[in-house]
């Protein structure tokens, strides 16, 4: 158990320095990334008024893919349609905490082919 403890104190120590750096402003939004065990989801947040711009999750979504690297290519797809419907194309973007790999990396990607520029 307490191999778990630490991981999870890492992951909040490594959410806790992106946040002092990443703010999202009128001008370029925070997207933030969110992976559970079975879904993801994506938000773009504008800081300074806290509100919600454009949220996407893939909570009883049909057809985004069998496993969560197909969910979340499909997620960063979405949420770049959404903001660029909302008028933004420039975002900071935000991994909570996790590795700039796999299931992060290919939202990203994906955010990014669909014309998101972070």
């Amino acid at each position: 158990m307490n191999d778990l403890v630490d991981k999870i104190n890492k992951r909040d120590l490594r959410k806790r320095r992106i946040r002092a750096r990443v703010v999202g402003t009128p001008e370029r939004p925070r997207l933030t990334v969110f992976v559970s065990h079975r879904n993801v989801s994506a938000q773009i947040i504008d800081d300074t008024k806290h509100a919600t711009l454009v949220y996407i999750t893939t909570v009883g979504a049909k057809g985004t893919g069998e496993n969560l690297t197909a969910k979340a290519e499909w997620v960063g797809g979405e949420v770049a349609k959404k903001a660029k419907s909302v008028k933004i194309s420039k975002v900071v973007f935000d991994r909570n905490g996790k590795l700039f790999h796999g299931r992060v990396k290919a939202l990203a990607d994906s955010a990014r082919q669909a014309g998101l520029e972070f």
